[in-house]
């Protein structure tokens, strides 16, 4: 997390004005090549989708998900050249994948190392590619809930910064849910191109199993406090009943299971040692607890609310409110600092927030204001929290909230905000992915016990290697760890 204290409306406005707005060649039917306008919208989104995702990740592993991704997204009818389609592979820890109209495809870094083969990564970049060639975009329901709402409100507060992200392109992509048709159809059409480029047709359904098995996974680490965006499964319903009709399909189409050659092998070698879960370098989500060893600080948010860590902001979302959490050097005044982010906040507008409070939070000196802004046909609270870490370093929480109530449930958050001590930071290392051969006399749980975690070390191996509770290892099998890196 690097954190840029610039904004714009305009921008913002720009950016979400064609939202809810029909797609050029929206019929009924998939496929028709990409038009000038879907590229224009993808363009315009891509730098933004970037940003908030933590950038490409540089590792050696890009290539490789480029190539796949460009071989399956030839099949689906939007453009015969393979060069026509931006693959990105994303430096996040979350599991998710999308894709935008105008050919630009993505995929977590996190995503691809739950996979087990290449025909897996595949399948879901077919998915993805599905809902684009079907022109879903335009057709997506939503819910109105106050999250939204409170989304959309600082999105228009905080113009083209994160929040604005979040709440403009990025909000079709996760507020806003694919009806079940427009999956079950996706689902057809990217095992439809599974065929085509002679992947597995199976794969679908054993990515869709190892889906819905992480999910559940991280319900029961999390105790139902899933972190940053939804993950790519739980925005997908009923896993089961797709996985079903994911293998009826891949056997309508005259496939058995394991009869094409698999990339299993293949997959593993250019995965291993990819970096999963945080990078360090950003910043590491730790349950509830954010810290950040090179700005050596931490913060930890309320239970319930979730949290996701972009290039420059970390955002916090939940029923009652949003807040991002930003900063880095400037030479005023704990004071005039706060100004400035309101000033920076309103952009054309002026915002009127009142005197500014002093005060201490853990030892750093803090200071406060709150204004009340419109926003719409409603209001919110808006305050802005800033800590002087010294040498010039400050950081911020901006939170919006409902009308009256202030900070309302951040109150605890604005109050853990401290620094890390060295050793603290120096403790912080990431995880990489080892792919390891299996001996003769290992096991589920002696390898288990070599995985970088504190707990469900052999509940997260399975997952990982999509193991089943019944199922043994044999040696000279290739598995999946998750180690500590340097």
């Amino acid at each position: 997390m690097k954190f840029r204290l610039a904004y714009s409306l305009t921008a913002f406005v720009a950016a979400t004005s064609c939202a809810g707005l029909p797609l050029p060649g929206s019929g009924s039917e998939p496929g028709g090549a990409i038009s000038q306008s879907e590229r224009q919208q993808g363009a315009q989104a891509h730098p933004q989708l970037l940003q908030q995702f933590g950038g490409t990740y540089e590792g050696p592993q890009s290539a490789y998900v480029v190539r796949v991704g460009q071989r399956i997204a030839v099949q689906s009818g939007l453009s015969n050249a393979q060069n026509d389609f931006t693959v990105s592979l994303l430096n996040s820890p979350v599991d998710n994948a999308f894709a935008l109209p105008g050919g630009y495809v993505y995929i977590t870094r996190n995503l691809v190392g739950l996979m087990n083969s290449e025909d897996e990564l595949a399948s879901v970049m077919g998915h993805e590619v599905g809902h684009v060639a079907a022109r879903h975009a335009a057709r997506r329901s939503s819910t109105n809930t106050i999250g939204q709402i409170l989304a959309v409100g600082l999105g228009i507060l905080t113009g083209s910064g994160d929040l604005a992200n979040l709440a403009g392109q990025a909000a079709q992509l996760y507020t806003l849910r694919y009806s079940r048709q427009q999956e079950y159809q996706a689902d057809e059409l990217g095992i439809t191109y599974l065929f085509g480029a002679n992947y597995d047709p199976f794969a679908a359904a054993d990515m869709l199993a190892s889906l819905a098995a992480q999910t559940r996974l991280n319900a029961q680490i999390s105790g139902g406090n899933a972190r940053s965006l939804p993950e790519w499964a739980s925005t997908h319903p009923e896993p089961e009943a797709r996985v079903a009709r994911a293998r009826t399909q891949a056997s309508a189409g005259g496939a058995a299971p394991g009869a094409r050659a698999r990339t299993r092998d293949a997959f593993l070698n250019a995965i291993d040692g990819m970096l999963y879960d945080d990078d360090p370098h950003q910043g590491v989500i730790e349950g509830n607890t954010f810290k950040h060893p090179d700005m050596r600080l931490q913060f930890s948010i309320p239970q319930g609310y979730t949290m996701q860590n972009g290039t420059s902001a970390v955002v916090v979302t939940g029923s009652n409110g949003q807040a991002q959490f930003g900063g880095g050097q400037s030479s005023s005044s704990l004071g005039a600092y706060v100004g400035e982010v309101f000033r920076a906040v309103g952009g054309d507008q002026t915002i009127d927030y009142g005197n500014v409070r002093s005060g201490s939070v853990n030892g750093l000196p803090t200071a406060q204001a709150t204004a009340r802004v419109t926003s719409g046909s409603s209001q919110v609270d808006v305050t802005v929290t800033a800590y002087d870490f010294g040498n010039g370093r400050k950081y911020h929480f901006l939170t919006v909230t409902r009308a009256g109530q202030g900070i309302g449930p951040f109150g605890s958050m604005l109050g853990s905000v401290s620094r890390l001590s060295a050793s603290e930071a120096a403790a912080i290392r990431p995880r990489v992915i080892d792919v390891v051969t299996v001996r003769r006399g290992d096991t589920v749980s002696s390898l288990a016990s070599r995985m970088a975690y504190q707990d469900n070390r052999e509940e997260r191996f399975r997952v990982l290697n999509a193991l089943g509770s019944g199922n043994t290892l044999e040696a000279g099998q290739r598995v999946k760890l998750i180690v500590y890196g340097n």
